[in-house]
């Protein structure tokens, strides 16, 4: 079973926004055609193209959908067949590097010193532990093979 493609729209030359959404789909969809993906995950993408597809309406509820499906089959690839784009696992671990282990040392390094002013000081070590975790589960998916050639 084949990967259904995006319809050509005249009005995605127009928006520089909407063009490069489409184009990052589009993108997506022909790194999937490469992949051995099992039918019923096909048939599941196929019906979020087709939602797309069916859209009728202004270029601004079009990034709305091209948005809201290309991030469906992403969470639908991740869950089901751990395929990630690249930067993914750096992404999400800067944001928790950031809060979970950021926050805390700031309030270690406030309490030992006797001063809540180095509170913002744990933020810029938890992101860059965050990076580091990230970055190496990025690289890990990619000697996996479990990488998608594209950018979220």
């Amino acid at each position: 079973m084949e990967i259904e493609s995006l319809r050509n729209r005249p009005e995605i030359t127009v928006d520089e926004k909407l063009s490069k959404k489409y184009g990052s789909f589009r993108n997506l969809l022909a790194e999937l055609e490469n992949r051995d993906i099992p039918t019923h995950l096909v048939s599941q993408i196929n019906e979020k193209v087709s939602t797309v597809n069916a859209f009728q309406g202004p270029a601004k509820g079009l990034r709305k959908v091209l948005r809201k499906e290309k991030d469906s089959v992403m969470k639908l690839l991740e869950k089901e067949l751990k395929l990630v784009p690249k930067g993914y696992y750096r992404n999400m671990w800067m944001a928790l590097g950031m809060s979970a282990f950021g926050v805390s040392f700031g309030v270690a390094f406030g309490a030992a010193m006797d001063n809540m002013g180095l509170l913002g000081l744990g933020i810029p070590i938890g992101m860059a532990m965050g990076l580091a975790i990230g970055a190496g589960m990025d690289q890990k998916a990619a000697q996996e093979g479990r990488q998608l050639n594209c950018e979220v």
